[in-house]
């Protein structure tokens, strides 16, 4: 069953968008799913499980919020008692924030940005990394986006957020270049999400990429036999390749 049978993945932000796809798209490769999202969005959890039993597979619903530090923490010791290893993490989920000068930002919305941009996925690396060593083929993939290289007035939380982010990766994929552990980034570009509608709301949504067009290139680089390490991958570039 599938390139990804028996592997354990953990996915967050999986209850919409991106995540949701992702969750469904590894679920139909064999792999079970860790599915992780708000506690708010739980209705959304159970639909995805519904979607992933629909096609076969198997998921854990996990309702989390990721600046619960602790409860990465329990993740972590959960996923060891229950399988002793982790074989991939796709950690999708991420925040907007305001489009506002820097000056006027919000310091409480600066740092819940920065919280689940940045600190969640540091603590999910904290967390995971023995786990992932576990596996014979560990793969750890992150989100980022193109406004990381960018200076784009008003964009600066989102921004700032992603290049802090991006550099933690890459001197973790460095750390990991002499173990099975791969780690890479993914940068999707303009996706019909609801995060872009928030960014761009003038803009047709039916003129952008669906969440499903771009799974497929998430269970590529989580396979065993992707081999690139401390890589940023953009959809735009795999689907030139892949058309």
């Amino acid at each position: 069953m599938g390139r990804l049978k028996d592997r354990i993945a953990v996915v967050t932000g999986a209850s919409r968008g991106i995540g949701y796809a992702v969750a469904k798209a590894l679920a139909k490769e064999g792999a079970h799913i860790i599915a992780i999202a708000r506690p708010r969005s739980k209705a959304a959890l159970e639909e995805l499980d519904d979607d992933i039993r629909a096609l076969g597979g198997s998921a854990t619903l996990t309702p989390l919020d990721l600046t619960d530090y602790v409860g990465i923490d329990r993740l972590g010791a959960a996923i060891y008692e229950r399988w002793g290893r982790l074989d991939i993490l796709v950690a999708n989920a991420g925040l907007l924030g305001s489009l506002s000068p820097m000056g006027h930002l919000d310091p409480k919305e600066w740092d819940r940005v920065m919280a689940v941009n940045v600190t969640a996925n540091w603590r999910l690396i904290r967390s995971l990394e023995s786990l992932l060593r576990q596996s014979d083929a560990g793969r750890a993939l992150f989100v980022t986006s193109g406004a990381a290289h960018k200076a784009v007035p008003y964009w600066g939380l989102y921004a700032t957020s992603k290049a802090a982010m991006e550099k933690m990766v890459e001197i973790y994929a460095a750390e990991c270049a002499k173990t099975p552990v791969r780690v890479n980034m993914i940068n999707p570009g303009p996706i019909r999400t609801g995060m872009r509608a928030k960014a761009f709301p003038g803009e047709d949504p039916e003129t952008l990429a669906t969440p499903a067009d771009i799974a497929p290139m998430f269970v590529e680089m989580v396979t065993p036999e992707y081999q690139k390490n401390g890589h940023i991958a953009h959809f735009r570039d795999w689907k030139n390749t892949h058309d």
